[in-house]
C-alpha cells in the first residue's frame, strides 16, 4: 500500500521505520507547506513523490493512503480534503481538539471510498488484548491508575523563554492532548464513559497545561488518570480487581504485561516485542484491505475515539483551555 505523509517530524520518522518489517507498507511520497522540506524529507527516506502542493498530492492516483502528523488543530481539515480524495486516512492522536471536528471527519468517511483510524497506538498492541483478556480473571475491577508522564525535550526552552509548539495551546497542543490522551482512551476502551470527572491541573504562562489528575468514578469502580509533560515517572500501570492485579509497564505503549493474583505472584507475564507503531500501521492496511466499511468502524474504534473527544470537550471547559 503506497503512503504518503503529511507531516515531516520524528513522529513520521518512527512511524516509517516501525512500518520497515511490513510487507505491504511502501513509503511513497510526502507533502510539506515548503518544498525544501519536502525534498529533505523525500531525499532521507527514498520517496518517489515529493511536493508543498497539497492538491497535487491528493490528486496522484498512486497515493493510496495518507498518514497526518500535521499540529493537532488542522488534523480534521487535512483528513477532510484527503478523504474527499477517497484516500485512506491515519492520522495522529488526537485526532482532533473537539467533538465537532471529530463528527465532520466521520461524515466524510460516509460518503468516501477512503477510511479513517485515528493512530493511538497503544490501543493496537497485543500486550493490549492481552490486558483485555485477563480482566474476567481479575474480576470485579474497582481501581485503575493510569500514569503517563515525560519530561518534555522542549522544556528546557521553555524555562529560557522560548515557546515552542508543544507548549502552544493555539496549536491544540499540551498536556492533556499530548500525554493525556494516552491515558484516556484505553479508559474507555476499556471501561467506557465514566459517570463522572473531577480534574485538577498546572497551567503554564503561554495558556498550556503542563500536568493534570483526573478521577473518573463509574458505578462500580474508580480510576486515576495522571499525566504531565514537565516531570518524569517510572510508576507502571494498573487494574485492580478484586481477584487479581494486571500490571502495565508503559501505557503509551503496552509492552510488558503481567497478570497477579491475590498474593502478589506472577501468574503470567505478556510481551509484545516489535515497535509500538507497527501494530496499528498493520492493523491499518489489512482492515483496508478487508474492504468492509461497516465492519472497520468498530475495527477502526470510532466508538472510542467519538466517546474520548467528548470528555475531552468536557475537560477542556473544566480546565479552561482555549483551543
Amino acid at each position: 500500500m503506497k503512503f504518503g505523509f503529511i507531516g515531516t517530524n520524528w513522529i513520521t520518522d518512527r512511524l516509517i521505520a516501525s512500518g520497515a518489517s511490513i510487507e505491504d507498507f511502501e513509503p511513497y511520497s510526502v507533502y510539506s507547506r515548503t518544498m525544501d522540506k519536502a525534498k529533505a524529507f523525500g531525499d532521507k527516506h527514498a520517496l518517489k513523490y515529493c511536493t508543498d502542493d497539497l492538491e497535487a498530492f491528493l490528486n496522484d492516483p498512486e497515493l493510496e493512503a495518507v498518514y497526518i502528523a500535521t499540529p493537532n488543530y488542522i488534523h480534521h481539515e487535512q483528513a477532510i480534503k484527503a478523504l474527499q480524495h477517497n484516500k485512506h486516512v491515519l492520522c495522529e492522536k488526537p485526532v482532533t481538539i473537539n467533538s465537532e471536528n471529530l463528527k465532520a471527519i466521520l461524515n466524510a468517511e460516509q460518503d468516501s471510498d477512503g477510511l479513517f483510524l485515528e493512530a493511538m497506538k497503544n490501543l493496537y498492541a497485543p500486550s493490549f488484548e492481552k490486558v483485555k483478556f485477563w480482566l474476567e480473571t481479575i474480576g470485579p475491577v474497582r481501581h485503575i491508575n493510569f500514569h503517563y508522564h515525560q519530561y518534555s525535550s522542549r522544556y528546557d526552552k521553555y524555562k529560557e523563554g522560548i515557546i515552542e509548539n508543544a507548549f502552544k495551546p493555539e496549536l491544540g497542543n499540551g498536556a492533556m492532548m499530548d500525554i493525556g490522551v494516552y491515558t484516556i482512551s484505553p479508559l474507555i476502551d476499556l471501561f467506557g464513559t465514566p459517570e463522572s470527572i473531577q480534574v485538577s491541573h498546572l497551567k503554564l504562562s503561554s495558556g498550556a497545561d503542563a500536568h493534570g489528575s483526573i478521577l473518573c468514578q463509574y458505578e462500580d469502580k474508580v480510576a486515576n488518570l495522571n499525566y504531565s509533560k514537565i516531570v518524569d515517572s517510572h510508576l507502571p500501570s494498573e487494574i485492580i480487581g478484586e481477584r487479581g492485579i494486571i500490571i502495565i509497564d508503559k501505557i503509551s505503549a503496552p509492552n510488558v504485561v503481567q497478570l497477579l493474583n491475590r498474593q502478589n505472584e506472577v501468574v503470567e507475564t505478556f510481551e509484545s516485542p516489535n515497535p509500538p507503531m507497527s501494530y496499528e500501521l498493520d492493523h491499518f492496511i489489512n482492515t483496508v484491505k478487508a474492504n468492509d466499511k461497516v465492519a472497520s468502524k468498530v475495527a477502526f474504534k470510532h466508538e472510542t475515539s467519538i466517546q474520548m473527544m467528548q470528555m475531552i470537550d468536557t475537560l477542556k471547559t473544566m480546565q479552561a483551555l482555549r483551543f
